[in-house]
C-alpha cells in the first residue's frame, strides 16, 4: 500500500503563498535595517566619547535607514532651538534597500517546483505590505531619538520607492515583458505597443536615453574629480577638522563615499548650465559663483568653485552635455543604420530624428528625476536649499541632447551611407517584404549589387568598372576589376569568377537542377556504391521496389559525363558486342538498358 499525502484546498495554498511573500518582504526590510544597525553600533562602540547609549545608536541607525528610502529627517536639538531638517539622501545607501526589496519580490513571484506561487499582483502587494510594516515600526521607534522622521514622507517617497522596487522585481520574474498594457489604458496605446515596430523603436529610444544619461552623470563625476584634485589641500583640511579619532574619520569617509553619486549629479547640473545651489543666496554655474555661499566643512564641498567670475576652465564644463548628446545620437544611429544590415532595413531620416528626439526627452526626464533626489535641505535659514534645481536641470538636459543629438544623428546616418560598399555589407540581400526606407538611391545600389554579383558577364573588367563612374577602393575586395584586388581569378570570357562553367550550358537550365554549396567528393555518391545500395534496398523490400536505379542528380550526371574517359566508353561498347546471344542480362544491365526519362529516372515496367 502507498500512503498518499493530504491535498490542501486551493484557497489554503493561495493563502500560504501570500503569507510566504509577506514574510519575504519583512525579511528583506529586516536584513537592511539590521546591517545598518550593526555598522552604527560598531562606530558607537569604537567612539571614545559617545553622547548617548545603545538605544540612541539604534534609533540613529533606524533613522538613517529610513533616510536611505527618501524620508526626511528632523534634528530637534539645535543651538538656535529651531528644528533643522535633513533632506539630502546619500544615493549610494539607496542601492541596498532597493536591491533587497527587488530581490524579495522577484523570488516571491518566481515559480518553485512543487509549490504554488501567488499571482503577480498578490506577490507585489504582499512583499510591499511586509516591507512597509517594518518601515512603519522603525519610524515609530525613532520618535524619541536625536533624528526623527517626518511622518508625511513615509507615504511619499518611502512607500513609492518600496513599491517601485517590488514592481521591478515582479516584472523581472515575469521575464521583463514589454506589454501587454492593462485593460484600463487607452486603446490607441495598447494597439501601438502590440506592434513589433513600435516596440523596437521604443527600445532603441530607451537605450539611447540611458546611454546619454549615463554619459552625463559620468561627465559630472569627472568634473568633481578634477575640482577635488585642484583643491586637494582644502578637502584634506576639512576632512581632518571634522574628527580627531580614527573611528570618527572612518565614519566621515564612509559618509563622503555614500555621497559620491550626489556629487556626480551636482557636477552634471553644473555642466548643463543651471548649476547648483550652495544655500538660499548662492548659485554656482559655469559663468561664475554668485551670492554668498553657506558651505559647511565637508570634503566633497571643497570642489565647489570659488566666488567670482568664471574662467575658461569653468567654461570647459559645457563640453559634458555636448558629449552626452553625441553619445545619445551614436546609440540611436547604431539601431537606425546598422553596419551589417541591408539598405532596405535602414530607418528613414524622419524615423531617426523621431527616435533621437524621444531619447532626448527620456534623458531630460531621467536627469530631472535624479537631480531632484540629489539635493535637499541641510538645515534652516541659509541651509534650506542645497543641490541642483530639478525643474531647471531637466529642461536643460532636454535642450542640449535634442539640439545637438538630432542633427548629429542625421549627420551620422548620412556618414554611414556616404560610401556605398564601405559603410556596410553589399553582399547582404534584403529580406523578402522589407520596406524600402533608405532613400531614392536604393534602387541604384541594388542594381549595382546585382551587376557585381553576375559572374557570367563576359564584359566585366576594368573597362566596365570605369564606365560606372564610381570610385574603386582597395578595401572593397568584392568589387571586380580593381587594381588592388588580388583575390579575383581571371578566366576566359564566358566563365564565372570562381571557375569554368559546367559543360552543356548553365546548370540552372536543367529541369532537375538542385543548388549545392559544394559538390560531394566522398565515395557515397559514386556509381558503384549507389548501385550496390539500390540492390540491397531492393532485396530487403521483398519485390516492392521498382526495377530502376536510384536517381542521379543533374550536377553529378553532367560531371560524370564530362569526366568519363573515352577509352572507358569504347570498352563498354566492345563488351556489349562480344556478349553471347544466349547470355542473360543482370538486373543492373536491364536497368541500364531501359530508356531514361527527362529527370534521370528509369522507365517503370
Amino acid at each position: 500500500m502507498t500512503e498518499r499525502s493530504p491535498m490542501l484546498p486551493p484557497e489554503r495554498t493561495r493563502t500560504l503563498a501570500l503569507a510566504s511573500a509577506f514574510l519575504r518582504g519583512v525579511a528583506a526590510a529586516g536584513l537592511g535595517l539590521g546591517s545598518l544597525a550593526v555598522l552604527v553600533t560598531v562606530f558607537w562602540i569604537s567612539s571614545p566619547y559617545p553622547d548617548s547609549g545603545p538605544g540612541g545608536a539604534l534609533r540613529a541607525a533606524a533613522a538613517v535607514w529610513l533616510l536611505a528610502h527618501g524620508a526626511e529627517l528632523v534634528r530637534p536639538d539645535t543651538l538656535s532651538g529651531v528644528p533643522a531638517p535633513v533632506g539630502v539622501v546619500p544615493l549610494l545607501l539607496v542601492a541596498g534597500p532597493v536591491w533587497l526589496a527587488h530581490r524579495a519580490a522577484r523570488d516571491a513571484a518566481e515559480p518553485e517546483e512543487g509549490r504554488r506561487r501567488p499571482s503577480q499582483a498578490g506577490a507585489f502587494c504582499a512583499v510591499t505590505a511586509g516591507y512597509l510594516l517594518v518601515a512603519a515600526g522603525a519610524a515609530a521607534y525613532t520618535r524619541d531619538g536625536s533624528l526623527r522622521v517626518v511622518p508625511d514622507t513615509l507615504a511619499f517617497p518611502v512607500a513609492l520607492v518600496v513599491a517601485g522596487a517590488a514592481a521591478a522585481g515582479v516584472w523581472t520574474a515575469a521575464g521583463r515583458p514589454f506589454g501587454p498594457l492593462p485593460s484600463w489604458s487607452p486603446l490607441v496605446l495598447q494597439e501601438a505597443v502590440a506592434r513589433t515596430l513600435f516596440r523596437n523603436r521604443a527600445e532603441a529610444a530607451c537605450r539611447a536615453a540611458a546611454v546619454g544619461t549615463a554619459v552625463l552623470v559620468g561627465g559630472g563625476a569627472l568634473l568633481v574629480a578634477v575640482a577635488l584634485g585642484r583643491n586637494a589641500a582644502a578637502a584634506q583640511e576639512s576632512f581632518l577638522a571634522l574628527s580627531g579619532d580614527w573611528s570618527g574619520r572612518l565614519a566621515v569617509l564612509l559618509l563622503a563615499v555614500s555621497l559620491v553619486p550626489n556629487a556626480a549629479l551636482w557636477g552634471a547640473a553644473y555642466g548643463l548650465g543651471p548649476g547648483f545651489a550652495l544655500g538660499t543666496g548662492a548659485t554656482a554655474t559655469p559663468l561664475g559663483l554668485t551670492g554668498t555661499p553657506a558651505v559647511p566643512h565637508f570634503p566633497l564641498l571643497a570642489a565647489a568653485p570659488e566666488q567670482g567670475p568664471a574662467t575658461p576652465l569653468n567654461w570647459a564644463a559645457l563640453a559634458v552635455p555636448a558629449v552626452a548628446a553625441l553619445a545619445l545620437a551614436w546609440c540611436a544611429v547604431r539601431r537606425a543604420a546598422p553596419a551589417d544590415a541591408p539598405r532596405a532595413q535602414v530607418w528613414s531620416p524622419r524615423e531617426t530624428a523621431l527616435v533621437t528626439g524621444l531619447a532626448a526627452l527620456g534623458c531630460g526626464a531621467g536627469t530631472a528625476l535624479l537631480t531632484a533626489v540629489a539635493g535637499g535641505p541641510l538645515g534652516s535659514g541659509a541651509l534650506a536649499a542645497f543641490g541642483p534645481v530639478w525643474w531647471l536641470a531637466g529642461p536643460a538636459a532636454l535642450a542640449w541632447t535634442a539640439g545637438i543629438g538630432v542633427p548629429a544623428a542625421l549627420l551620422l546616418r548620412l556618414w554611414r551611407l556616404r560610401e556605398r560598399g564601405w559603410a556596410w555589407r553589399r553582399d547582404a540581400d534584403a529580406p523578402e517584404g522589407a520596406e524600402d526606407t533608405g532613400g531614392a538611391g536604393d534602387d541604384e545600389d541594388a542594381e549595382d549589387v546585382r551587376e557585381g554579383a553576375d559572374g557570367n558577364d563576359a564584359d566585366a573588367g576594368p573597362e566596365a568598372a570605369e564606365e560606372t563612374g564610381k570610385p574603386r577602393r582597395w578595401w572593397a575586395p568584392w568589387r571586380t576589376g580593381e587594381p588592388g584586388d588580388r583575390t579575383v581569378q581571371e578566366g576566359p570570357p564566358g566563365s564565372a569568377a570562381g571557375g569554368p562553367a559546367p559543360a552543356g550550358g548553365a546548370p540552372e537550365d536543367d529541369p532537375g537542377f538542385e543548388p549545392y554549396d559544394f559538390l560531394p567528393t566522398d565515395p557515397w555518391h559514386e556509381k558503384e556504391t549507389r548501385e550496390a545500395r539500390w540492390a540491397s534496398l531492393k532485396r530487403g523490400s521483398g519485390g516492392l521496389m521498382a526495377d530502376f536505379p536510384a536517381r542521379i542528380p543533374a550536377a553529378l550526371r553532367s560531371e560524370e559525363t564530362s569526366e568519363q574517359p573515352a577509352d572507358a566508353k569504347l570498352t563498354d561498347a566492345a563488351r556489349a558486342e562480344v556478349k553471347p546471344a544466349g547470355a542473360k542480362s543482370t538486373g543492373a544491365e536491364r536497368a541500364d538498358a531501359k530508356p531514361a526519362d527527362a529527370d534521370g529516372r528509369g522507365a517503370t515496367p
